[in-house]
């Protein structure tokens, strides 16, 4: 059990029915479920009003009533003073909060539901106005937590006029054994925005002895730039996950794993990185093409990845890591 807000969070444990991606729904209303919240049994199943069959409804109530959500919504814009916010929304476990840095605003987001489980469901959207400017981060590491039934799902979403920049750079995401996250990244560039869009997996806390031996990740990113699609991945890692790591086409054993996309990007990148290559711990590779540089890093474990990033950032001529990496 995870302590949340005061109350106490179930972590599902339990097996329930249904597709993998699938939430489920949320309890019209509180109070004891009656036979008139229970779907008729199927032909050959148990009669409506079972006394199992109620308890199984009022189970999946209470998985729903347990689940995570989080949305937030940020809109900036450029003042003679420097970039400020002309809208935040906040809906559920997640935060966001701004502490007073040098340069361009750092928003740092916080889940207070202390990990994210099976059926949780976040959100980000961001909207940068022209010329704006943001470094977004976490306040620590995201976990994600063993389900036995649906994905977690992380939707953001960011949208950058002209001569707008973002820093996308939240800390690591650990997963842990048996967990099952879906992801989804969409960025719609102007012609003149700029980006850096940086995430880093790690599978299990190494320095615990843990081993993450199945579970299921999903990333999907797309990047359009005036309209036209100029970036699109779907990653798709699942089953016996450590035997896949294994693999040397995949992670060669290495449990860490890091992408950073890069809008615009050129040779000169490339070359800035290659040159740093004898600082990185674990290994790394770098390519531009049509104006985009895409660098793929892997790793031991969390710590030499968090050092790679930092000396690739370097590389790029990019200011040092966000405060919130150095707590």
């Amino acid at each position: 059990m995870l302590h949340w807000n005061g109350a106490i969070r179930v972590l599902p444990w339990l097996t329930l029915a249904g597709k993998p991606g699938e939430g489920i729904e949320e309890p019209r209303s509180a109070g004891t479920l009656t036979r008139a919240d229970v779907a008729p049994a199927a032909e050959g199943g148990r009669a409506m009003g079972d006394g199992a069959t109620l308890r199984e409804a009022e189970s999946r109530a209470v998985f729903a009533g347990n689940r995570a959500r989080g949305h937030v919504s940020l809109a900036l814009a450029a003042t003679p003073r420097g970039t400020k916010r002309t809208a935040t929304r906040e809906e559920g476990s997640l935060r966001v909060r701004f502490p007073n840095t040098a340069g361009a605003p750092e928003a740092v987001f916080v889940n207070t539901a202390g990990g994210i489980a099976g059926g949780d469901r976040l959100a980000i959207d961001l909207a940068l106005a022209a010329g704006a400017r943001l470094t977004v981060t976490t306040a620590a590491a995201e976990k994600i937590y063993r389900s036995l039934g649906p994905h977690a799902c992380i939707n953001v979403s960011a949208v950058l006029a002209d001569r707008a920049e973002l820093t996308w750079l939240p800390q690591e995401t650990i997963l842990f054994d048996r967990a099952r996250l879906a992801r989804t990244i969409t960025v719609a560039l102007a012609r003149s925005a700029r980006l850096l869009l940086a995430e880093l997996i790690v599978f299990g806390r190494s320095a615990r002895g843990e081993t993450v031996h199945e579970g299921s990740l999903t990333d999907r990113w797309q990047v359009r730039r005036d309209g036209r699609l100029i970036f699109a991945e779907n990653l798709r890692l699942d089953g016996p996950v450590s035997g896949r790591l294994s693999q040397a086409a995949v992670a060669r054993g290495r449990i860490a794993l890091g992408t950073v996309f890069i809008a615009p990007g050129d040779a000169a990148a490339v070359a800035a990185v290659r040159a740093a290559s004898e600082q990185f711990h674990g290994e790394a590779g770098i390519s531009a093409w049509n104006g985009i540089a895409l660098a793929r890093l892997v790793a031991a474990d969390g710590a030499a990845l968090r050092h790679d990033i930092g000396v690739l950032l370097s590389a790029l001529g990019r200011r040092a890591l966000p405060r919130s990496w150095l707590n």
